[in-house]
C-alpha cells in the first residue's frame, strides 16, 4: 500500500502536566503548547502534508474551571491574530470543525475573519477542532440526515457509509492517515471517531509543549514503515 501522508490529526495532550512539572500555572503550559502548534504547522507545511487537524478544545473541556476556559479562548484569539499573516504567506487555509456557534462571540468573530481571509489558500489546510466531540459530530450528522429524510430529499434506503460521511463537519477532507497523541495516554478521547477507523495510531510520551519538528518528522518516518492493509492481505 502507498503510505503517502495526506492528513495528520493530533491530540495535543500534556500542557497541564508540563506546567505542573515546572511549578507553573496551567496557563503557562497552554502558552508553551501554542508554540508547539507553530512548530507542528511549520513541519506539516515542510513535509507537504495537505491537511493537519488539531484537537484544540473538546466538548468535554467545558467542565474545566471557568477562568482556565476564558484564558484558553484568549490564547486562541491571540494565536490566530498573530499567526494569520504566516498562514496567508504559506497559503494555508484555516478551517474549524465542531459546534463553533457555541464559542464566545468575540472568539467566533476572529475565527470567522481568519477563515474568510484564508478561504482561497490551496497549499494546505489547518483544521482546528473546537468545541468538538466525535460523538457530537455523528449526532449532528444524523440530525441533518433525518431532516433531509423528512423533507423528502433523502431516501432512507439509500443510506450508506458514503452518504453519512457527507453529513460530517468536513466531508471533503480525507480521513486521517495518521493520528498522533502526545503525553503517553492510550486513548482517543472522542476525537474523529468516524474518520479514524483505518488511521494509523501513534502514541508519543512527549508532552505537547515539548513537541518539535523532529518529533513530527520521526512520526512520518515511522508511519512509512507500516503496512496498511485496510482489511486486506
Amino acid at each position: 500500500m502507498n503510505n503517502e501522508v495526506q492528513h495528520v490529526a493530533i491530540i495535543m495532550d500534556g500542557n497541564g502536566r508540563w506546567a505542573a512539572a515546572r511549578g507553573l500555572p496551567r496557563i503557562e503550559g497552554h502558552k508553551a503548547g501554542a508554540e508547539a502548534v507553530k512548530r507542528a504547522i511549520r513541519a506539516s507545511h515542510e513535509l507537504g502534508i495537505k491537511y493537519l487537524t488539531l484537537y484544540a478544545f473538546s466538548t468535554e473541556n467545558w467542565r474545566r474551571p471557568k477562568n482556565e476556559i476564558n484564558m484558553l479562548f484568549k490564547l486562541l484569539r491571540t494565536f490566530i491574530s498573530s499567526n494569520l499573516g504566516e498562514l496567508k504567506k504559506n497559503k494555508i487555509r484555516l478551517r474549524v470543525i465542531g459546534r463553533m456557534e457555541e464559542l464566545p462571540l468575540y472568539t467566533r468573530s476572529i475565527l470567522k475573519k481568519a477563515i474568510l481571509d484564508t478561504a482561497q489558500n490551496t497549499s494546505g489546510q489547518l483544521i482546528l477542532a473546537l468545541n468538538y466531540g466525535g460523538r457530537t459530530e455523528i449526532v449532528d450528522a444524523v440530525k441533518c440526515m433525518v431532516k433531509d429524510i423528512k423533507e423528502g430529499s433523502v431516501d432512507p434506503n439509500a443510506i450508506d457509509e458514503k452518504l453519512l460521511s457527507s453529513y460530517l463537519y468536513a466531508p471533503d477532507v480525507p480521513d486521517p492517515d495518521l493520528m498522533i497523541r502526545t503525553s503517553g495516554e492510550n486513548r482517543i478521547s472522542n476525537f474523529l471517531l468516524w474518520e479514524i477507523s483505518y488511521s494509523e495510531l501513534m502514541i508519543l510520551n512527549t508532552l505537547w509543549p515539548d513537541f518539535c519538528e523532529n518529533d513530527f518528522y520521526d512520526a512520518i518516518k515511522e508511519f512509512n514503515k507500516r503496512k496498511r492493509r485496510f482489511g486486506g492481505i
